[in-house]
C-alpha cells in the first residue's frame, strides 16, 4: 500500500470512528464541528492512544433506563465471556439510601435516586384510608415522612459530586415505600428525575441546581398509585414525555428546556407503572403508552392517538415496557397475563392476536421482555424464566435456575440484557449471570454474587433495581450502597 492509499484508509477509519464518537456526544447535547482531513487523522491517533478504539468501538454510556435506545440490549465490545474466579473485580462502592431507581451513566458521571426516611420503622406511619381489595399489607398505605434525593457520583471512583434533596412524605403502600422507582434520564447538560410521589425535576448536570420542576399531584390532580410513580421520563427531541395521571393527562409532553406543557392526552382509571416508549412502525414513530386499561399508539409531536387496544392489567400492574418485532408487540403483567398485539399496515388500528394464561405466554411483573428472532425471553410468575413463541405464545422451555433453583419463589424476578450472542441476567438475590439462550434451552456460562439483597418482601431479602451497563462495567444498587464492577476483558 502506498502512502497516499494508506492516508486515505486512515482517513476513512478516522471518519467512521470520529462520526461514531461525535454522534454519541451529539446525543448527549454537545456541539459537533466539521473537521479537516488532517484533523480527522489527529482524531484517529487520539482514539488509538487513549484506547477508545480498542476492541472496535469506544466505551458507551447508559444515560437512561435500559440504556441509550431504551431497549434491553448492550452493544459494547471488549466484554468478558465468563467471570474470573471470585467474580468480576470491584471498581468502587459508595453508600446511598433506599430505592428501586436504577443508575444512569453519562459523560463520566453516575446518577441515582434514593430516599432518606425520618423513621426506619414503616409501622410507625399513620395508616391512610384507601380501598384495600385483598385486605393485606400489599395494599396498606401509610404516611411516611422523609426526603428523596438525587445523587451524582464520579464514574471513576464513586465519589459524590453533588446531592439534591427535597422533602417528600410518602403516601404509597408502606411495604414497598423504600424509595424512588424511576431511573434518571440524562440529556446533555440536564438530568430529569421523577420521584415516587410525582415530583418531576429538571436539574443541572454540573451542580444539581433546579432548572424547572413539576408536581403531578398539585399540577395535574394525580392520585398517587398504590406503589408509587414509576414511568421513567423519556426525552424525544425537544420534548420530555412523562406518564403522569390525572384527568385527561395520563401522558404529558413538556418542553424539555422550560418545562412548559406542549400537550396532554389520554384518560384511564389509573396511570399504571409502565414507562412510555417510542417505536418506529413502518415509516412512522409511535409513542406507545400502556396504562391500566389499554395500550395506545400516539403521535409523539402532538399527542394524537393513532390506535388503542384494550388490555387491562391486574391491579393496574402494567410495569414492563411493551417490546416489538416489526408490527408485533408483546405485553406482560401480573397474574400470568400476557399477549401479542399486531399493528395494522395502515398504522391506524391494532388487534390482539393471542392472550396468555398459566400455560401460554409469559406473565412477568417487574422485568421487561427480550424478543430475539421471533422468540420471547422473560421472567414470569414466581421467578420461572420462560422462552415462548412470539407468533403463538407457545412455551418452548422454562427454568427456575436463574432465581432459586427448582421451585417458585415469592415475587421472583430477573432483569435481562442481551449482549451479542449471549445474555446478562441480574437476579433478585444480587447475582449476575452470563448465559446463552435459544429456543432449544438455557445454558448458564458463569455466575457471581455482586451485591447483598436488602429489601424484605414475602419472607425473602431482594434487590429490585435494574443495573446499568456502561464503560465495560456494571453499576448496581441495593438499599445501602451502589457498586461498580468491571466487566472488561483484561488488557
Amino acid at each position: 500500500m502506498d502512502h497516499g492509499h494508506r492516508c486515505d484508509t486512515l482517513y476513512l477509519l478516522a471518519l467512521v470512528a470520529g462520526v461514531h464518537l461525535l454522534e454519541l456526544k451529539t446525543k448527549a447535547g454537545f456541539v459537533t464541528h466539521r473537521l479537516s482531513r488532517s484533523n480527522w487523522l489527529k482524531v484517529f491517533t487520539v482514539l488509538l492512544m487513549t484506547g477508545l478504539f480498542t476492541e472496535g468501538a469506544p466505551a458507551e454510556d447508559w444515560p437512561q433506563w435500559l440504556g441509550p435506545n431504551r431497549e434491553p440490549v448492550w452493544r459494547e465490545d471488549g466484554i468478558v465471556e465468563s467471570f474470573p474466579e471470585g467474580g468480576p473485580p470491584l471498581r468502587w462502592k459508595a453508600p446511598i439510601g433506599g430505592g428501586y431507581s436504577g443508575p444512569a451513566v453519562a459523560d463520566g458521571l453516575v446518577f441515582v435516586m434514593d430516599r432518606v426516611p425520618e423513621v426506619a420503622d414503616i409501622r410507625a406511619g399513620k395508616v391512610i384510608p384507601d380501598r384495600n381489595p385483598l385486605n393485606n399489607d400489599n395494599f396498606v398505605r401509610r404516611l411516611l415522612p422523609g426526603a428523596e434525593r438525587v445523587v451524582c457520583l464520579k464514574e471513576s471512583d464513586g465519589s459524590i459530586v453533588w446531592v439534591h434533596e427535597y422533602d417528600c412524605p410518602y403516601t404509597t403502600v408502606a411495604t414497598y415505600a423504600i424509595g424512588p422507582r424511576c431511573t434518571p434520564t440524562v440529556d446533555g447538560d440536564r438530568v430529569y428525575t421523577l420521584g415516587s410521589e410525582g415530583h418531576l425535576k429538571c436539574l443541572s448536570v454540573s451542580d444539581g441546581t433546579v432548572v424547572w420542576s413539576k408536581n403531578f399531584r398539585e399540577d395535574y390532580g394525580l392520585k398517587v398509585p398504590h406503589w408509587g410513580v414509576a414511568g421513567h421520563p423519556l426525552v424525544d427531541g425537544d420534548r420530555l414525555i412523562c406518564v403522569v395521571g390525572g384527568p385527561d393527562a395520563v401522558c404529558v409532553a413538556f418542553d424539555k428546556r422550560s418545562g412548559k406543557e406542549i400537550w396532554r392526552a389520554l384518560s384511564a382509571s389509573e396511570p399504571g407503572y409502565c414507562p412510555a416508549v417510542i417505536q418506529k412502525i413502518g415509516s412512522e414513530h409511535h409513542l406507545v403508552v400502556w396504562h391500566s386499561d389499554a395500550v395506545c399508539g400516539m403521535n409523539p409531536e402532538s399527542g394524537d392517538v393513532y390506535w388503542t387496544v384494550p388490555f387491562k392489567s391486574t391491579f393496574a400492574m402494567a410495569v414492563g415496557a411493551p417490546q416489538f418485532s416489526g408490527r408485533s408487540m408483546f405485553l406482560m403483567s401480573f397474574n400470568r397475563k400476557s399477549g401479542m398485539v399486531r399493528i395494522a399496515d395502515d398504522n391506524r388500528s391494532a388487534r390482539i392476536v393471542w392472550t396468555g394464561n398459566a400455560r401460554r405466554g409469559i406473565g412477568g411483573v417487574l422485568n421487561t421482555a427480550i424478543i430475539n428472532d421471533g422468540y420471547i425471553y422473560a421472567c414470569g410468575n414466581g421467578g420461572r424464566y420462560i422462552c415462548a413463541s412470539l407468533e403463538t405464545g407457545e412455551r418452548l422451555w422454562s427454568t427456575f435456575e436463574m432465581t432459586v433453583g427448582k421451585r417458585p419463589a415469592s415475587w421472583g424476578n430477573v432483569f435481562s440484557i442481551q449482549h451479542k450472542h449471549r445474555y446478562f441476567h441480574a437476579n433478585d438475590v444480587g447475582e449476575l449471570i452470563i448465559a446463552r439462550m435459544s429456543p432449544t434451552g438455557y445454558d448458564e456460562v458463569s455466575r457471581a454474587q455482586l451485591i447483598e439483597p436488602t429489601h424484605d418482601v414475602g419472607g425473602r431479602k431482594l434487590v429490585w433495581s435494574h443495573p446499568a451497563f456502561a464503560n465495560r462495567s456494571i453499576y448496581l444498587r441495593n438499599d445501602k450502597e451502589i457498586r461498580c464492577y468491571s466487566l472488561a476483558i483484561e488488557p
